[in-house]
């Protein structure tokens, strides 16, 4: 390629605009008379979903190529280890070199705000914070290899209902504190090739044409350098987005927009030096990709199997472990049950799923260890999971055996992309097995296989319980690992689990709909609510258990008082006093005393993992900054520390804390919001049973508009085939798609996400989806056919006549 300089000189506007959408659905487009070469992308997160031209399409999307299947983001987040993930994230980026892959689709960093959340198999944490360092952590890896990352859903994307039309009505404050924290620390300390804008609008914006948010805050405060994309089908108006920053649509949709950019810019809508910036960034990216490119490069897959066990191991939790029931001995007769164990749930559904290169089960990797056991099926993974004869024979199982391993957890059916969860139970069945083996047995190791938190009733009845999350294709082997004691756990969860569901304050506003989701409950979100309410939890952020004992000593700060502009740091003893070795998660958290503003009880803000050899000492440290004091004050629009006491507290868990010292910070005077006469609910958060819109209203600054679903007349492009349900050819439409969703999918894991997304699918991305082949004027034609009232026949027969046209 020449200089950018000169192909923007050379470019016509037809061609700059032409570059501004996807060739295909995974490939940009190319200008061969300039040498400008097409580059490809492919669905990530914990690996590479390089679709098959022409392969049958069995999970929604199309066959693809096989590759390893690393732990998702739960999982790696729960390992809080830094050097690990930048490990996993070379090794997809060596396996996007291997394939010709330019980009892949990842990581994805949104906050878990409620555990209900279907996708949040593939986000880090509740705490933005970590999900910053962790998600660095991926990026820096993959880049190193040339392979660029997308960093996504750029932003408050937090449910899957109504994903690409749910207006998220959110505070300033909490975006800066909660939601876009994780963003800004991954672009400004790796520079991620692409940020991917979601779906879903934030304050009344469509992500894709938010100025705000894609140049002022991404690109003119952060320094953002690469490419913004979109998420596939997530362009509303593309001439808004030409302003707004958002430069790559896509998939391809056969140039359906360019249209509508070379108007705008006959009409003067939009300057020469606002597609010139675009297509800049554009080219930028296309050469940076252009240096991934190897020929001929081979990649050790054997060695990122290993690689994915490594880290399925280390981001498992131990959750309960009574009278050191684990690890087992190879000489118990043991008995296996649960389907889980001989049919892997290795990963979520939907668009990250991954064709693994080889794929190991518990029973695999027990009979690959020459280790005895028995196994029962105990239910069915269709449904519920109940299957009385398959109960029957697990129990009889049971009670010939020294020790029981259960595997239970959720199916592809309760978790997936495209839908949320309704509840935090497993399925019926799994429970079920649970008691009635607990009634035979009590020697029973639990093995959990989730994608987020679930309710655990039996919890007293069982000594010990692993989570294993979703582990990726390696993740039967790491789980005998553990079991076992071949490798001592060392995961910590990077979300609560909630006792129910209703114990927290924002359960009553998840998901909410048809038209906004209101953050009433603000920056009281996982840990930071459930620990100022002061609400027990089934086990809290942070928490996670080992087969060692750790002491924690010798705590020194760097000073006892500081300026806010100063730095802080922290050291502390951690000893391993058991008898094996292991790893521990030291987490620092800090506590403001005494402030005018309502804040959370206290906030991650520094972590290290340290693995320790029995008998040995190391000391840690963490340095803190200003941030780590501060809150996002909206009178200043900027970070403010109030000056006083803050408590430093070095802790096992949320829950645990282990040391902890008082320091003075001192910081200039600036005007502070108080609400505490005007929204006082959040000033006693944990007496509150609901937060009421007036007293939300008061934070976020603006009058919160009703949620009442659309009526006939009301209907727009971004009105949701559910919604048009509501009348006669709106419930035509809804069942011939959803049947058709369901003829494709048959057989597949993910039928539900496939009939989920068509049913909270709005009208325009019959025009994204379909690559222009429906026509936007048709899209608009079927809106006036729905609006059709009483005696309207004529605006009845120009919407069909609408309809009826072809794509331009």
């Amino acid at each position: 390629m020449e200089d950018i300089k000169t192909l923007l000189e050379k470019l016509t506007l037809e061609e700059k605009v032409s570059l501004m959408s996807g060739k295909t659905f995974w490939t940009t487009r190319e200008i061969e008379r300039l040498g400008i070469p097409s580059v490809k992308m492919t669905d990530g997160p914990n690996g590479l979903r390089e679709e098959i031209e022409g392969g049958s399409i069995t999970n929604v999307m199309k066959d693809s190529v096989p590759s390893t299947c690393f732990p998702p983001a739960v999982t790696a987040a729960s390992s809080w280890d830094r050097e690990l993930e930048f490990e996993i994230g070379k090794a997809i980026g060596e396996e996007a070199v291997a394939t010709g892959i330019s980009t892949v689709l990842g990581p994805g960093v949104c906050l878990k705000r409620s555990p209900l959340c279907g996708r949040n198999f593939e986000y880090f944490s509740e705490d933005p914070y970590q999900a910053g360092e962790i998600g660095t952590a991926f990026v820096k890896g993959m880049q190193s290899t040339k392979v660029g990352c997308s960093l996504k859903h750029y932003c408050a994307n937090n449910q899957e209902y109504n994903r690409m039309s749910i207006d998220a009505l959110v505070d300033e404050r909490t975006l800066r504190e909660l939601y876009l924290p994780a963003f800004e620390a991954i672009v400004k300390k790796s520079q991620p090739s692409q940020v991917m804008c979601s779906y879903n609008r934030l304050n009344g914006v469509f992500l894709s044409d938010n100025k705000e948010y894609l140049t002022d805050i991404l690109r003119n405060e952060w320094g953002f350098k690469g490419l913004v994309v979109s998420d596939w089908g997530a362009v509303n108006n593309r001439v808004e987005g030409v302003k707004a920053g958002m430069d790559l649509e896509m998939p391809g949709n056969n140039q359906m927009n360019d249209v509508n950019v070379i108007e705008a810019y006959k009409k003067g809508e939009i300057t020469m030096e606002q597609i010139d910036e675009v297509v800049t960034h554009i080219l930028e990216y296309v050469e940076r990709s252009e240096r991934a490119k190897k020929k001929d490069y081979k990649c050790d897959y054997e060695a990122h199997h290993q690689l994915a066990r490594k880290m399925a191991a280390n981001g498992a939790v131990l959750l309960k472990n009574e009278n050191d029931f684990l690890p087992l001995n190879k000489n118990d007769t043991v008995a296996v049950i649960g389907k889980l164990a001989e049919t892997p749930r290795y990963q979520g559904g939907g668009s990250s799923q991954i064709h693994p290169i080889k794929l190991v089960s518990i029973l695999d990797a027990l009979s690959a260890q020459n280790i005895p056991f028995e196994y029962a099926d105990g239910y069915s993974l269709k449904g519920d999971g109940y299957n009385a004869k398959l109960l029957k024979q697990a129990v009889e199982l049971a009670k010939t055996k020294d020790k029981v391993i259960v595997v239970i957890g959720l199916t592809d059916e309760y978790e997936s992309e495209g839908f949320d969860r309704t509840h935090m139970d497993l399925p019926v069945g799994h429970n079920k097995l649970i008691d009635e083996i607990a009634k035979v047995s009590s020697n029973v190791a639990v093995v959990l296989v989730c994608g987020s938190p679930v309710t655990i009733p039996w919890l007293k009845r069982v000594p010990a319980l692993l989570n294993m999350y979703v582990g990726g294709q390696a993740s039967g082997e790491a789980t005998v690992d553990l079991l076992y004691g071949d490798v001592n756990p060392s995961g910590k969860l990077a979300e609560t689990f909630p006792k129910r569901l209703a114990d927290a304050i924002n359960s009553a506003y998840f998901p909410m709909g048809t038209k906004n989701v209101q953050y009433r409950e603000s920056v009281f979100v996982g840990y930071r609510y459930f620990d100022t309410a002061k609400k027990a939890v089934r086990f809290p952020f942070g928490y996670g258990l080992s087969y060692t004992q750790f002491k924690y000593d010798n705590l020194k700060l760097s000073a006892t008082s500081i300026k806010d502009t100063e730095t802080l740091t922290v050291s502390f003893d951690i000893s391993n006093i058991g008898k094996v070795a292991g790893a521990e998660v030291a987490q620092v958290y800090v506590k403001d005393v005494k402030s005018t503003i309502f804040r959370p009880e206290k906030e991650l803000k520094g972590f290290d993992k340290v693995f320790l050899q029995p008998g040995e000492t190391k000391t840690v440290e963490i340095v803190l900054d200003k941030r780590a004091f501060a809150f996002y004050n909206v009178a200043v629009k900027d970070w403010t520390v109030e000056t006083g006491e803050f408590e430093i507290l070095v802790a096992a868990s949320a829950t645990d804390i282990k040391l902890n010292k008082t320091v003075h910070v001192t910081a200039d005077t600036v005007e502070i919001p108080d609400y505490s006469k005007s929204a006082e609910v959040y000033y006693n958060i944990g007496a509150a049973e609901t937060i009421s819109a007036e007293q939300f209203e008061v934070i976020y600054g603006n009058k919160v508009y009703d949620n009442t679903p659309p009526k006939r007349g009301e209907f727009h492009i971004n009105s949701t085939v559910e919604e048009i349900s509501v009348v006669g050819l709106g419930k035509f439409l809804k069942k011939v798609l959803t049947t058709g969703a369901k003829v494709l999918t048959k057989g597949s894991t993910n039928k539900a996400m496939a009939v989920n997304s068509i049913v909270t699918m709005p009208l325009r991305s019959f025009s994204n989806f379909t690559g222009g082949i429906v026509s936007q004027m048709s899209v608009d034609g079927l809106v006036d056919m729905l609006n059709k009232t009483k005696g309207g026949f004529g605006k009845f027969c120009k919407g069909f006549k609408k309809a009826s046209k072809p794509a331009r």
